[in-house]
């Protein structure tokens, strides 16, 4: 079989300009004048690039894989109605599955699950986002050509940055509110409730022995102390219940506009490509699952019933709907929804200077890099902090440990295995 050398892929695409530049000239246009769809359209009649599509159809053959199949039953509609199903999907089934786990469940005990579902993360920010926001995703029917604009590499990344530091903002934002102790800190809670108990019973032992010349003081005082102790409990009881149910409402706030958030990626990588958006919603559904017994469980411990706690993280799902229909909304009205892909019909039929600062860009194109920040930040300072945390038992530890990267290495391995399946 003919093997191309790489040089000439430049070559033909420089030859390839000029043959469009030349028909655009016919045409009575310029280049500039051209969309992207269009310019890449007309690179597709040039000779050269027609060699180079037949020999990657006889090179590489398309063939539907098992995976391809699942995510074409899965999401059988257009964009907008498979995000739709992704998030029913992502929302329904760990919801669920909380009629399973039992009230009193550790949230120490879900490392492993968390994991690999920081794997899941980060393998699907490495593996496809990134890559399809700046460079895009390659055609089964044709070669494809990355079209370099001022500015455009520049938008994307503070995008991400964008998505990085909001999360950064609603985090922070949450152990302001919670009093410096970090809503999602699981533990925190009573620890904090015991280490107080435990202060306040030692001061009262240690005034209650200053010395037997003061005996008869100490029985004068002694119902009066009895009675304050007895007056104060109730007290510091109810202030502990307040605060912890503070905590789980808070808990509940944050867990709201995180699904919001959820919603926003599924919407835009759906809107990419099918395939990143199948491999997003994965992604989502493995984190979803500690995520949502980590904040059942927070629930309970704030003093939350079993049903009212799932009934909470049922309305707190309505979340992802709406980040949904954000995602939508803005992907209809900013660029043509019959765009497969978001480098490649990254324009409307207007010219490409009416994008953002003179760029193809449109608004609904910063989704993605927003989605990537967002993904960047859970699945590294909002999680992996957890993962690092240790216990005096060197042996256990490291066996968990252990335990912890293999789980890691398979949420990562299976968006691997999706890339290359596809």
């Amino acid at each position: 079989m003919l093997r191309m050398r790489s040089w000439l892929v430049p070559l033909a695409a420089i030859l390839c300009f000029f043959a469009v530049q030349a028909t655009a000239e016919k045409l009575g246009s310029s280049v500039s004048e051209l969309s992207v769809p269009e310019i890449e359209d007309k690179l597709q009649d040039c000779p050269l690039v027609q060699s180079l599509n037949e020999h990657k159809a006889a090179s590489n053959p398309q063939t539907s894989s098992l995976t391809s199949r699942i995510f074409a039953f899965l999401f059988p509609g257009s964009p907008a109605v498979n995000a739709l199903l992704a998030t029913l999907y992502i929302s329904g089934p760990p919801n669920f599955l909380l009629a399973l786990c039992p009230p009193n469940i550790d949230p120490s005990s879900l490392s492993i699950m968390v994991a690999f579902a920081v794997g899941g993360l980060l393998g699907d920010t490495l593996f496809h986002l990134l890559p399809e926001i700046f460079i895009g995703e390659d055609s089964p029917e044709h070669v494809r050509f990355v079209m370099v604009e001022p500015n455009k590499n520049l938008l994307l990344g503070l995008g991400i940055l964008v998505g990085f530091v909001t999360f950064v903002a609603m985090d922070k934002g949450l152990r302001i509110a919670t009093g410096g102790e970090g809503g999602h800190d699981h533990g925190h809670v009573h620890g904090h409730t015991h280490q107080k108990s435990g202060d306040d019973s030692k001061a009262i032992s240690s005034g209650a022995s200053t010395g037997a010349e003061n005996s008869d003081a100490r029985q004068r005082k002694a119902p009066v102390a009895e009675k304050d102790s007895q007056v104060s409990a109730p007290e510091k009881e109810k202030d502990t219940n307040t605060s912890m149910k503070l905590g789980g409402l808070l808990n509940l706030i944050a867990d709201f506009t995180h699904n919001i958030t959820d919603g926003l990626a599924l919407s835009s990588s759906f809107y990419a490509s099918p395939t990143i958006g199948a491999t997003t919603t994965v992604a989502v559904f493995f984190h979803e699952i500690p995520h949502e017994v980590g904040d059942f469980a927070l629930l309970v411990q704030s003093g939350f019933s079993k049903r009212a706690a799932m009934g909470a993280q049922f309305i707190t799902a309505a979340g992802a709907f709406l980040g949904t229909f954000i995602g939508i909304a803005i992907q209809e009205l900013g660029k043509d929804t019959g765009s497969k892909n978001v480098f490649s019909d990254a324009v409307s039929s207007t010219s490409s200077s009416a994008g953002i600062f003179g760029t193809s860009l449109q608004w609904g194109d910063m989704l993605l890099p927003f989605t990537a920040g967002t993904f960047l930040y859970v699945g590294t300072v909002s999680v992996i902090p957890e993962l690092l945390e240790t216990g005096p038992n060197r042996g256990a530890e490291f066996r968990k440990t252990l335990l912890q990267f293999i789980a890691m290495a398979a949420g990562a391995g299976i968006m691997l295995g999706i890339s290359w399946s596809e």
